[in-house]
């Protein structure tokens, strides 16, 4: 079984999937532990020692899922690949666009390169917003509590200046999702970025979405449900608007959500095979999770 299939997960009746994480690394040891003692003998026989282990597994199963949470499912059609944030691991949540030199990372592969060369471990990382022609964001971008963009109010075309557009925050009180009205912080903001248009506002599809309506690319986006987690997502095919909201609405249980952007959209996720390895534009802001270097799978 590979780790896509793993990492899947079944509706429920509610909308929602129950979820199990799958730690390859742990299997293995255990594996290797359990190998340990038959060789060594423990006095079982072999039927007791089988019990033994599915009773160990049915626990393991039922137990809470820990961290993040990598899986994939399906919604009008198109498969989709997610990553979900347990309460407060949006904290380690970092945006990035500009190395110190001022010259923009421009590809979730320069960005790994780069951090590991400092010592850290690309986890997760998703492309943030829509950009100018000029290679900077297009509205509202707070990057370790400096607001590097204001906040855009004005009017065009384009997916972005569908109103109501919004804004995707972090502050240490958590994260939010909420359209460029609603955007009045009164704790300071680490990251932001905008981009739209919004998918869901309060539980409601943006107004101008349209059931079958043709436009469809990939498509990547962000919103947080009402236990606040917050989750990414992005379409391994094309989608619509409106089926990429109702998946934030009525399988991901988010009452606020945000597209991020379209046909460039990229994701790093390991879990799921996402690796991110070219792009062929480049990208902007870049929303991302690190860790401390460590062993590694894939080159």
């Amino acid at each position: 079984m590979t780790m896509r299939q793993w990492g899947r997960c079944a509706g429920t009746s509610s909308g929602d999937c129950r979820l199990v994480q799958i730690q390859v690394q742990a299997v293995a040891m255990a594996g290797d532990k359990a190998r340990d003692r038959d060789n060594a003998g423990d006095g079982l026989t072999k039927p007791v020692r089988f019990l033994r282990g599915m009773v160990l597994l049915l626990l393991w199963f039922a137990s809470p899922v820990p961290a993040a949470t990598a899986f994939s499912l399906q919604h009008q059609g198109v498969e989709y690949d997610l990553y979900r944030l347990d309460p407060g691991e949006e904290q380690g949540l970092r945006f990035y666009w500009k190395r110190p030199d001022g010259s923009p990372y421009a590809s979730l592969q320069a960005l790994r390169q780069e951090l590991a060369a400092r010592g850290e471990r690309l986890t997760f990382a998703v492309n943030g917003g829509i950009y100018s022609r000029d290679l900077a964001p297009l509205g509202l971008y707070v990057e370790e509590g400096k607001t590097l963009v204001p906040l855009n109010r004005g009017r065009g075309g384009g997916n972005f200046f569908l109103k109501p557009n919004g804004v995707f925050y972090v502050t240490a009180q958590g994260a939010g999702v909420v359209q460029v009205e609603d955007y009045r912080p009164t704790v300071p903001v680490r990251y932001a970025v905008q981009s739209g248009p919004m998918l869901v506002i309060d539980g409601t599809l943006h107004p101008r979405f349209i059931p079958g309506y043709e436009s469809r690319y990939v498509r990547n986006g962000v919103g947080v449900d009402r236990t606040g987690r917050v989750v990414f997502a992005i379409s391994d095919g094309e989608t619509n608007f409106h089926d990429f909201g109702t998946l934030f609405r009525d399988r991901l249980d988010c009452p606020n959500a945000l597209y991020l952007d379209g046909q460039i959209s990229q994701m790093y996720l390991p879990p799921l095979n996402h690796y991110a390895f070219w792009a062929w534009r480049p990208l902007v802001a870049i929303i991302a999770l690190t860790q401390p270097d460590g062993p590694t799978t894939r080159p």
